[in-house]
Parts: C-alpha cells; sequence; structure tokens
C-alpha cells in the first residue's frame, strides 16, 4: 500500500508574475498619495476663500482621513496582494473631496434649509472609518467570492426584507422628505436600500449562474429579436412588481430604477440575450407611467422633471431643482472655486443633490473629472469581470459595476432634467454614513474578486518534491 503527502499548494515565490504584485502596491501607493495631495488641496481653497486662511481643522480632518485610507492600503497588501491597484484610490479620492465638500457647507450652514451641525464634518470622517473598517471585514472575511453563491437564496430573502422594511414602519419614523427610505433611530437615520442593493447583487448572481441556461432559451421571433419564452418570464415579472411597488408605497423612483436595472443588467450578462434588455427597458417604463396616472406623488415627480419653470413649481414642487439647475448654470466651465459659490441656496445640497455644489464651483470641468472617476472605478470592475475564470465571481463583478454606473447615472440624470429627479445618493460624495458605508462594501467585493482574478497558479505539485510513504504488509 502506498499514499503520497505534499505540502498544500501555494503560490511559487519564484513564480515569474509574483514581482508584478509589488509594482501593483508600488502604484497603489503613488495614487493614494495624489489622492492625499488633492483632498489637502482642496480644504486649502476652502479655507483662502472663505476666511482667508488655512483653516485650523484642516489637519485634525486631514490626517484622520490619511489615516483611514492607509490602514485600508495595508489591509489590501495582507488580504489581497493581487488585487487592481486603483479601486482604492481612486474610491479615497471621492471620499475625500465628499469631507471636503461636507466641511464647506458646514462653514455657512446656518444658510442651509436643512442646517448642518459644526460636527457634521467630523460625524462624516467617523462614517469614512466605518467603511473602510467594513472594507476591510469584506476583505477578510471573504477570501473566495464563490463562497457566496452558497447564500444565493439567503441573501435574497435579507435584500428583500431590507427593502420592504421602511415601508412597513410608521412614516414618523421612516418617511424622510416625503419618500418612506430611511429608518430614524435616535439621533441618526439608517438607509436600508443602501444595504439590500449588495445582498440582492449577490443574490442574483447566484441564480442567474444556476439559471441562465433555461433563460437564454428563445422563444418567438418578432421583428428580428428572439423574445425569450412566456414560461421564462416568472422571475423578471417578479422583480418588475418589487420594483413598482417600491416606487408607490415609498415614493423611491432611484431604488427602483436600480433595482430593476440591476435584475435586467445581470440577465443580459448571464444570457447575452438583447430581448431581455428591450423587455425590461419596456416593462420599467410602462409601470413608471401608470404609476404616474394613478398615484399622484409618482405624477408629481414627472410633472416636475417635465414642466420644472412652469406655473408655481419654480417656487414650490420643482424649487430644489431649479436651484440646483441656477447652481450649475452659474458655475459655467471653470467654476467659482472651493468656497466662491452658493450652493446653500439649495435644498438637501449636502445629500441630494451634492453634485450640483461641485458644478457650481468646479465648474462643467470638474463635474466631468469626477465622473471619469466613477467610470475609472466602473472599467476596472468590469475588467475584473472580463479577468476572472468562474462565472460566479464573473456575474457579481459585471452586476457590482454596472450598479455603481446606473446610480451614478440615475442622480446625475436626475439634477440635469435628463430623467425624473429622485432622492438617491451620490456614492461617496454625499453627507451621510449609509451609503458611504455601502459603498466601501461594494469596492470590497470588487478588490476581492480582482485579487482572485490576477492571482497567478498555485505551484505545480511536481515542483515541490514529493514524499512516498510505502507501508508492507
Amino acid at each position: 500500500m502506498s499514499s503520497i503527502t505534499a505540502p498544500s499548494p501555494a503560490v511559487d515565490p519564484d513564480h515569474p508574475l509574483v514581482p508584478a504584485t509589488r509594482g501593483r502596491r508600488r502604484t497603489e501607493l503613488i495614487m493614494l498619495i495624489f489622492a492625499f495631495g488633492l483632498v489637502a488641496f482642496a480644504f486649502a481653497n476652502v479655507g483662502y476663500s472663505l476666511k482667508g486662511r488655512l483653516p485650523s481643522s484642516m489637519v485634525e480632518y486631514l490626517g484622520a482621513f490619511v489615516v483611514i485610507t492607509v490602514i485600508g492600503h495595508l489591509a489590501v497588501r495582507r488580504l489581497a496582494p493581487w488585487a487592481d491597484p486603483l479601486l482604492l484610490p481612486l474610491a479615497a479620492m471621492l471620499n475625500g473631496l465628499g469631507i471636503v465638500m461636507t466641511y464647506r457647507l458646514v462653514q455657512q450652514g446656518n444658510l442651509l434649509t436643512a442646517p448642518l451641525s459644526p460636527s457634521a464634518t467630523g460625524i462624516q470622517v467617523f462614517y469614512s472609518a466605518i467603511g473602510v473598517g467594513c472594507f476591510v471585514a469584506v476583505l477578510a472575511l471573504i477570501r473566495e467570492p464563490r463562497v457566496l453563491q452558497r447564500y444565493t437564496y439567503t441573501l435574497g430573502a435579507i435584500g428583500l426584507a431590507l427593502l420592504a422594511l421602511p415601508a412597513l414602519l410608521p412614516s414618523s419614523i421612516s418617511q424622510v422628505y416625503g419618500a418612506k427610505i430611511q429608518i430614524r433611530l435616535g439621533t441618526f437615520t439608517v438607509q436600508p436600500e443602501e444595504f439590500a442593493k449588495l445582498a440582492l447583487a449577490v443574490s442574483f448572481a447566484g441564480y442567474l449562474v444556476a439559471k441562465r441556461d433555461v433563460l437564454a432559451l428563445a422563444g418567438r421571433r418578432i421583428l428580428g429579436i428572439d423574445l425569450p419564452r412566456a414560461r421564462d418570464l416568472g422571475p423578471i415579472l417578479v422583480i418588475w412588481a418589487a420594483s413598482l411597488l417600491l416606487l408607490v408605497f415609498e415614493s423611491d423612483i432611484g431604488t427602483s430604477s436600480v433595482f430593476m436595472g440591476l435584475f435586467v443588467a445581470m440577465l443580459y450578462i448571464a444570457t447575452s440575450r438583447t430581448s431581455w434588455l428591450l423587455l425590461g427597458f419596456v416593462m420599467f417604463v410602462a409601470g413608471a407611467f401608470a404609476a404616474a396616472k394613478l398615484f399622484g406623488h409618482v405624477g408629481e415627480r414627472f410633472d416636475i422633471w417635465l414642466h420644472p419653470f412652469s406655473g408655481l413649481n419654480p417656487s414650490h414642487n420643482a424649487y430644489q431643482l431649479v436651484q440646483g439647475l441656477y447652481g450649475m448654470a452659474s458655475g459655467g466651465l471653470l467654476g467659482k472655486g472651493l468656497g466662491g459659490g452658493q450652493p446653500y441656496i439649495t435644498p438637501l445640497v449636502q445629500s441630494d443633490l451634492v453634485f450640483t455644489a461641485f458644478g457650481e464651483e468646479l465648474g462643467l470641468a470638474g463635474l466631468m473629472a469626477i465622473l471619469l472617476i466613477y467610470g475609472l472605478i466602473v472599467q476596472r470592475g468590469l475588467r475584473a469581470a472580463m479577468s476572472v475564470k468562474e462565472p460566479f465571481s464573473k456575474l457579481l463583478a459585471g452586476g457590482l459595476s454596472f450598479m455603481l454606473a446606473l446610480q451614478v447615472f440615475v442622480i446625475v440624470g436626475g439634477v440635469t432634467r435628463l430623467i425624473p429627479l429622485t432622492g438617491i445618493t451620490t456614492p461617496f460624495l454625499s453627507q451621510g454614513g449609509s451609503s458611504l458605508v455601502a459603498s466601501w462594501m461594494l469596492i470590497a467585493l470588487l478588490v476581492r474578486i480582482s485579487d482572485t482574478a490576477r492571482r497567478p497558479p498555485p505551484r505545480p505539485i511536481q515542483e515541490e518534491g514529493l514524499t512516498q510513504v510505502v507501508t508492507l504488509k
């Protein structure tokens, strides 16, 4: 009788790709230094514009932000050494700019329609620490993305419960400016939908990997398009109904569109069937139009979008949108400089319409740079999706990347009147904790998937030296 024992497979330190990891980490460190410099310059710009000197609290806020981000960098070096070197710096850059804008608005917080407390900047830094802490926790707990596939239906149930929770609670603790999207816990509020989207993205990926072959089957061909079979329409009908319930009972157009768009996009990625995209788009638009005719609060959103300058809208229902448009228009191409504008005139500029504040003070050029940063994050996520071989991880990375892109499109399209304005947050930039923490968790999942995709194969067992044990009987 003979048996063979050998050490567990490990990455070969002499593998030709191993030195590349040092280059990746060096690139990440250089990009982080650039991000720190950009945030420091933005802080200084605000101080000189508003007070004629460097802000005294700049060192405290910037120092805390640097420490928090360096902890995230060290965690990536330790837990995901093969990860994409740009994801963390790009996210940190957006997070830092969000802290700067919160600080800038706090300086004139008494002029805001919803005043900010003097401690709002410190609280935002604290939320950043929680976000990076969750970023590290995700990397530490999830060593292989495919383990999440085991919890497909559990995470789906959790996601749906989190989405429905604000609608089931009394308006006194869940309604904020007409939309039931938050839950008040003492002096703090939580937006369950931010975490629900992550849970549902994982659930959708697990479900579609298992069912993609069935859903890819073609039915009748109409106008050159192979439509899905009628028996396969069940999942998209359920998601469509759930998105309309969100629209009606929570008055949340943003989450409703992201929820529906996420499923349809992942369905298209899984099956490569264009008919699913067309069907999902037509279903959502038809449902939203019907809801606008049947429910007054939904119709009001469409009226604000189509006729913001008509009748009493500019000074009543459309006041927020109109002021945001005026602010971006006054910023012009290069903006008025951080601290040089009047973004505080726009209601809820610190959260829903923070993009217009950047547009007024950084101008069109600054907005294009911010959108470019988002685009780079999405591109790196899609690159990870294309590189990883495991089907679940591939679909999850593609879904998360698309979800981030869709969320940015929904809020930017809303403030520019491309689509109806929604109450959805701008990832990393909006003041508040739920969106920031969830965004860092999304980046952590992309970092883990990119690490899995780039990791070199284990050393072949033949090269590790064989030990043969022969037992004679």
